[in-house]
């Protein structure tokens, strides 16, 4: 038995019907991230705990650290 897959938009995702952003799915060792226009194209995944270090700098700074 699969688990369904819960897609997450952002809520900065725009006006309109929201499409312009990426979703993320959690899953128990990586996040799933994917277009919002095109959900059935490719994903890209991240090591949960790279993808959370990520968001948090982002958080704290604007841009990724570099």
């Amino acid at each position: 038995m699969t688990t369904p897959v819960n897609w997450r938009k952002s809520s900065y995702s725009g006006g309109g019907e929201g499409n312009n952003c990426v979703e993320i799915a959690n899953f128990p060792t990586h996040i799933a991230v994917r277009d919002s226009k095109a959900p059935t194209r490719a994903t890209l995944s991240f090591p949960a705990g790279a993808f959370t270090a990520f968001v948090e700098d982002l958080k704290s700074t604007g841009t990724p650290e570099g």
